[in-house]
């Protein structure tokens, strides 16, 4: 059974201006993430604005990935939807396109309970024989307690989690309690920002949006740790916070959008408006990241990160 561990990216979806996904550009995006060395991106994402996307542009853009990645790494689409019936479509369509998994958080918008919510999980792995990544991501969806992803870790077409919660006292709890039901379960954490100390204590990887944008220092942090060198994992963890603080000072996902354009990929027009006030110090926040983004190139380079796996 597939199980993901090592660098995934949460991919970010680049528009035309007629506000359709854009094709040669994912294509581009897929190719640069390969050259630098990830184990797999997560297209059909939060970052990736997926609940913008009609049904069959989610399928569209599932298959552009998988056709340009090829079999060279792991693409495991988002299925995330408001019901269940929707995320199994989105699961079929997965695993009819040749998907190693899929990724799912909970329904969203309308309250849903523990039990309800542990239910849609288990009718999904019922429904479709693909391999199933829980997302669990309070941000924006209801959270899942501890006790469910203990209970669905036992089912075998259950066989990871994101954790974007961003606590290390969950992580640890979601660590300890699924492992307990099954031994070989991963965590993969989904804050690029705590990917390092998430590795000391046990977590299996990441699916983090800035391994599209900087997959040279995910990449390295994975390296460092598989290498036993401790100093240089937290060297360049450390290096990545000021670019993910001004990323997140933006309206999500606009911070992360305009960091990958600054790494040349026309992401094209936003899909949500802003005022004239967040518009004005959107710029000032570009020229910010800008400034934070040529330091960390800086410092791939002096460090001689090339984001290759080793």
């Amino acid at each position: 059974m597939f199980k993901p561990s090592g660098v995934y990216a949460a991919m970010l979806t680049p528009f035309k201006a007629d506000g359709s996904i854009n094709e040669v550009v994912i294509r581009q995006m897929v190719e640069f993430m390969i050259a630098k060395g990830l184990h797999g991106i997560f297209p059909i994402s939060s970052v990736g604005e997926f609940l913008h996307l009609p049904l069959e542009e989610m399928y569209r853009m599932i298959e552009i990935v998988v056709d340009q990645a090829n079999g060279r790494v792991s693409v495991t689409p988002g299925a995330g939807a408001t019901c269940t019936e929707n995320s199994i479509k989105i699961a079929k369509k997965a695993k009819e396109l040749g998907c190693d998994g899929v990724v799912i958080c909970p329904p969203y918008y309308y309250p849903i309970n523990q039990e309800n919510l542990q239910n849609h999980y288990e009718l999904i792995a019922e429904a479709v024989d693909i391999p199933i990544i829980l997302y669990n991501i309070p941000l924006f969806c209801t959270p899942i307690s501890r006790q469910v992803i203990a209970n669905l870790s036992k089912n075998p077409n259950i066989v990871a989690m994101k954790d974007s919660s961003g606590s290390m006292v969950d992580l640890m709890h979601y660590i300890n309690q699924a492992r307990l039901a099954k031994a070989d379960y991963n965590i993969l954490v989904g804050r690029e920002d705590m990917l390092a100390p998430s590795l000391m204590v046990g977590a299996g990887g990441c699916m983090t949006a800035s391994s599209g944008i900087v997959p040279e220092i995910l990449v390295g942090i994975w390296n460092a740790h598989q290498a036993g060198d401790w100093a240089k994992m937290l060297r360049i963890q450390n290096a990545l916070l000021p670019l993910i603080r001004l990323m997140f000072d933006m309206p999500f996902p606009l911070g992360f959008k305009a960091a990958l354009e600054l790494r040349g990929f026309d992401m094209g027009p936003q899909k949500l408006p802003l005022s004239a006030a967040q518009n004005t110090k959107a710029q000032v926040v570009k020229l910010q990241i800008e400034s934070a983004l040529q330091e960390l190139l800086g410092f791939i380079t002096a460090e001689g990160l090339q984001g290759k796996n080793v």
